[in-house]
């Protein structure tokens, strides 16, 4: 069932309910979140044979480091992405193997594909991705 129709079968009341919340929460007005800047000027390595590196051995597993999601996706390939959420600056997108493998943002739900696109409408703002050069056991992550 959609979202659509199942807030239709609850009644107006009920949806109002459970929707006002969400609303109120993704205003422009939302000043208890601390506003992060989005990563710039990125370019470090990861040793894929070090400790840190080890959930990367894996595909659909991710490391967090420096403000960046740095993905092993679902077919192997090392994918990185801004941990600060385009939609309003919050540190909060990690990589989940839904659809493929995208991006999510826990604190209002955006995602985004592997490219950056958004996907569900919350934001039309880009995730920034970065760029990805494996030599031997070194992952390099860029700009």
């Amino acid at each position: 069932m959609e979202r659509k129709q199942f807030l239709r079968s609850l009644g107006a009341g009920a949806a109002f309910a459970i929707t006002f919340p969400c609303i109120h929460g993704c205003s422009s007005d939302d000043s208890g979140l601390p506003a992060i800047p989005i990563p710039e000027g990125i370019d470090f390595t990861v040793d894929l044979d070090s400790t840190e590196a080890l959930p990367l051995q894996e595909n659909g597993g991710y490391i967090l480091k420096n403000d960046i999601v740095v993905v092993r996706n679902l077919e192997g390939e090392f994918v990185a992405a801004s941990q600060i959420c385009s939609h309003q600056q919050t540190d909060q997108v990690r990589f989940v193997e839904t659809n493929g493998g995208i991006f999510r943002c826990s604190t209002h739900g955006s995602e985004f594909n592997q490219t950056g696109t958004p996907l569900n409408g919350i934001t039309n703002n880009p995730l920034k991705i970065f760029n990805t050069d494996l030599n031997e056991t070194i992952l390099r992550v860029f700009e």
